[in-house]
């Protein structure tokens, strides 16, 4: 029995290196090396046990690799072709796929359930490790272009995909005002992403001067440090009464309570992101439910078509995507960097992991 290196879940706040079986991919699966990965907000809320997996889980949910193995059942790929798949891997074909909402994917049942299409690192192993078996590969595997990195590439499965679904989700239009409430990596996607939809002034909000500055470079006309000014007076007074779009992009009561009060009334709260504890609407922000508020949130789209176009926005290097990545370790080393990322030290945003 062959054996690998891989992060695995143990218990809560412990995510140790193991040697785990080497996996084998089914007839519809693809069995990838990974040459590259990286760990997400959602990998330290399992770290710090917000979000249940089981453990012996092997964690991680965003892989750039080779082709290591095909089954029986996948054609038009290779052997050797550099491939990411999304850290959502819809069937295409259950009732979700067919009914236009992949992400919630039920992988053959006929129910849907929320976070269903999320399945690396939550409901079968993940890619922080030195392979990973890519469930329905004929719907999830895209092939990289020869001109794009593996660094710019491993931003497309989750924060590429998640920061602009906040703003499709939304409905951001030419014209359009943005506020973003936190700057991380999938804030600062959210912001080139409303830059790229059509927004005329997209506002970055945060307490850390150095994501500040990452947000101008993203794409906001302007930045807010919530520590030095009242934001929602301040963006109220930028859009003459209210933003048409807010996206909440950190978890937070204080966020999604901020947002609510940013808009006008009519406007779109975009929520992305993962909360660990219950969500309350204050009546007033709400306007008692009379200002035709809409709440909408969202789970990042998967498969090869939406991984296409992701990849397509990377080469065309509209916003510094790669300069999200800022520290790199050794699949060796994957408990430091968990360490370094889960405590946000050093100007962290996001990490890659090399096996």
């Amino acid at each position: 029995m062959e054996k690998m290196l891989a992060a695995v879940f143990l218990e809560k706040d412990k995510i140790q290196l193991r040697e785990v079986r080497k996996p084998e991919p089914g007839p519809t699966d693809a069995l990838v090396k990974i040459t590259l990965t990286t760990i997400c907000g959602t990998d330290v809320h399992i770290l710090r046990g917000e979000y249940p997996v089981n453990p012996g889980l092997v964690i991680g949910h965003e892989p750039v690799g080779r082709i290591e193995a095909l089954g029986s059942g996948v054609t038009g790929f290779e052997v050797g072709d550099r491939v990411i798949a999304g850290a959502i891997t819809p069937c295409g074909q259950c009732r979700a796929c067919l009914s236009g909402d992949s992400s919630q994917c039920s992988h053959g049942g006929d129910q849907f359930d929320a976070m269903g299409g999320w399945r690396f690192g939550n409901t079968i192993n993940g890619c922080q490790a030195e392979y990973v078996v890519v469930p329905n590969a004929q719907a999830n595997l895209s092939r990289i272009p020869n001109d794009l990195s593996d660094e710019d590439a491993v931003l497309c499965p989750d924060i590429m995909s998640t920061g602009f679904s906040a703003v499709e989700r939304a409905h951001v239009g030419i014209g359009d005002s943005v506020v973003v409430f936190a700057q991380g990596p999938i804030g600062l996607a959210a912001t080139a992403g409303a830059r790229l939809a059509g927004a005329t002034l997209v506002i970055g909000v945060d307490g850390i001067p150095a994501r500040l500055a990452q947000s101008k470079r993203m794409g906001a006309d302007v930045v807010l440090n919530y520590k030095e000014q009242d934001v929602v007076a301040e963006v109220k007074r930028l859009t003459g009464g209210g933003a048409d779009v807010a996206i909440e992009a950190l978890g937070t009561q204080q966020t999604f309570e901020a947002c609510l009060r940013s808009v006008h009334p009519g406007g779109v709260v975009s929520s992305l992101g993962v909360y660990s504890g219950h969500i309350r609407v204050p009546l007033d922000a709400f306007a008692s439910g009379l200002g035709d508020h809409t709440i909408v949130m969202t789970l990042c789209p998967g498969g090869k078509e939406r991984m296409r176009r992701l990849m397509n926005v990377a080469r065309a290097k509209r916003a510094p995507f790669h300069e999200l990545v800022t520290h790199s370790f050794r699949l060796a080393e994957i408990e430091e960097a968990y360490d370094l990322f889960a405590n946000q030290r050093d100007g962290v945003m996001k990490v890659a992991i090399r096996p």
